[in-house]
Parts: C-alpha cells; structure tokens; sequence
C-alpha cells in the first residue's frame, strides 16, 4: 500500500506514453526521479485540458543530461545542475521548475516522524559508517529521554546517478569536513560505510528503507510523504531543528540569487534562516536555444508555461514550492528568449 502513490503515478505516465502516437505534439522528456510526482500530477492535469501528454522517463539526472545530449527527448531534467560552461558548449539553455527538499528517512521502529534528531556532522559520520548504531552515544546525546535501539546502521544510497544524490553529497560535504576530503560531492560517489545497499532512483532507496530494519536513507520528501515514511529532525545552519516541508523548503529559498550563476544553478543547501530546511534544493530543466525539433520545444514550454501559471495548488499539495511569479516572469523574459521558436 505505502508505493501505491508512485505506481499510479508510474501507470499515468505510461498511458500518456502509449497515448503518444496519436497526439504528434506530445512531449518527451527524461530525467531527475526527484520532481517525478510534481511532474506526472501536472502532466496529469495538463492532458485534461489541453489534450498533450508527456512521456517523461523518471532515470535520474544523469540519464536526463544523456538523453537531452543524445537529442533524444524535448527536454532533460537534473536536480544537479549543469555548469555555465557545459551549457555554452552545448548549446543549452536551464533554468529552475521546482523546489522540493531531501529528506533522511530511517527505519527505526518505536518513534514517530521526525521524533529523532540529528545534526550534519552526525549524519555525515553515519553515512561514513563511523556511527554504525543507532544506539551510538553521538546519537543518544542528541536524543536525550529516548531509548535507542542496539541495531545495526544500514546506509541506503542512490544506485544510479543522481541530482539528489548530487544534493545530498554537496550538504554533507558542507557540513563535514572529513566528508569533503574523503568522499566529496557529485552525481555519484563512492559510499564509504561498510554496511551499505542501493536503489534505483527515489523509489528504489524508499523501498528499501522500507524494507531494511536499521535503515537510513535520503530522497525527495514527496516520496516520504506518499509512503508514510518515518524521518529525521535535522540541525540547520541556524543551530534549529527543523522538519521537512514546504514551508521550511521555502524558507531556504527565500534568499536565493538565481542570476548571479550561470544556468541559474545556485546551491542552497545549508541555507541560513531559523526555520529553513538545510537540504532544499530546485530542480532544472535542460533545452537546446536552437531544437532540431522546434514544435516539440514549443510544447514544453507551453507545459511549463501552464504549470508555472495553474500548478502552484498542486505543488503544494506535494510539498512542493512553486517558483514565485517574478522569478518565472524573468525566466520567460531571461532563458526562454534565448529558444529559437
């Protein structure tokens, strides 16, 4: 029952892919499994009304880059953003769709969500596997009044290439430095604890959170939300503890300066703020200023156009943070010119 969310959304998806053929002006798209449910809700919406599907292929950012490259889909979605100077080589345009957050989820019986609290350099240590139990003293310093169990810590990661593996890696390696010299940031890394399995995009890491007793993992908090999945209290910049939602996801990104990057592809992880979530991240899309298929690109930014415009109530009723009106203004006016019609 907990994955019957991400099957649905699964089962959508595919109708509108097989609905495909006949509607020419159906988009393509592939990418970041991060924004997967935002994307499949407004896609969902978006047929309704317009008659246009979307086949988006939940792969991971990796995949999407590959494929955006490969000009094999209108458009490519990443939650690790491409640089300034790959954009210019390629010949591509990016800019931000939403804003979600990512989220230690753990599977400890006996608390409630969000009931256990941990710092960064905590939780980096656990995914080191230098704390390997969760009944550690680090953690019961942190957890004073709770009984911890004697059970072995199962560090769950992403298996493919990943944006919000990307994310994840950036916050621990910004808030351990032993973490930045040893295992660093990236799309994909090479997990340090001994005591380690992987999953295929965030559903696959939910899944086996779910099933490992003494798991800890990271995905999008769309997907915690959906599968009743239990999480960590995390220590922001600030010295809070916070919980993931959308207000705290917001407030991370109340302070970000979109333009002074290259692609718009800022970083708020860790973020200053008493009630921001210290893991917020946006997710990107990728598209070509001058597309071989220039009736394809058109589609997707009339999707995006609608979502940005109509799916602000759907966002959040994912968690989600829509892009305020200004920031999609200047994107229509900044990046979206740039694409040759």
């Amino acid at each position: 029952m907990k994955r019957t969310f991400l099957k649905t959304v699964a089962v959508t998806l595919a109708t509108m892919a097989v609905g495909s053929a006949a509607f020419a002006a159906d988009i393509t798209g592939a990418g970041a499994t991060f924004p997967f449910p935002m994307y499949a809700k407004w896609a969902e919406a978006y047929k309704k009304e317009t008659g246009t599907g979307l086949n988006y292929q939940s792969i991971g950012s990796s995949g999407g880059i590959r494929q955006i490259r490969a000009k094999t889909v209108a458009f490519g979605a990443s939650d690790a953003p491409v640089s300034g100077a790959d954009l210019d080589k390629d010949g591509m345009v990016q800019f931000p769709a939403i804003i979600g957050g990512t989220v230690p989820v753990i599977n400890v019986e006996g608390f409630k969500p969000g009931e256990l609290r941990v710092t960064g350099p905590v939780l980096a240590e656990m995914f080191m596997g230098k704390i390997s139990k969760w009944n550690d003293p680090k953690l019961a310093a942190l957890n004073p009044g709770k009984t911890l169990p004697d059970q072995n810590i199962t560090v769950v990661h992403r298996a493919d290439g990943s944006g919000t593996t990307f994310n994840w890696t950036d916050y621990l390696s910004a808030v351990s430095k032993e973490w930045a010299d040893t295992v660093g940031k990236g799309a994909a890394v090479k997990w340090p604890a001994a005591s380690s399995v992987g999953g295929k995009g965030n559903e696959g890491v939910a899944a086996n959170v779910t099933r490992v007793k003494g798991a800890i993992g990271y995905v999008e908090y769309a997907y915690v939300k959906k599968n009743n999945m239990n999480f960590l209290q995390l220590q922001n910049a600030d010295g809070k503890y916070v919980s993931p939602d959308d207000k705290s996801f917001a407030a991370a990104a109340a302070g970000a300066d979109w333009f002074s990057v290259p692609g718009m592809g800022i970083s708020m992880v860790n973020a200053k703020g008493a009630e921001s979530w210290p893991v917020s991240t946006a997710s990107f899309i990728l598209m070509y200023k001058d597309p071989a298929d220039k009736a394809q690109s058109a589609e997707v930014l009339k999707f995006f156009d609608w979502a940005f415009k109509n799916g602000k109530a759907m966002a959040a009723e994912l968690d989600y943070v829509p892009l305020p009106d200004t920031l999609t203004a200047e994107i229509r006016s900044k990046v979206w010119s740039q694409i040759k019609k």
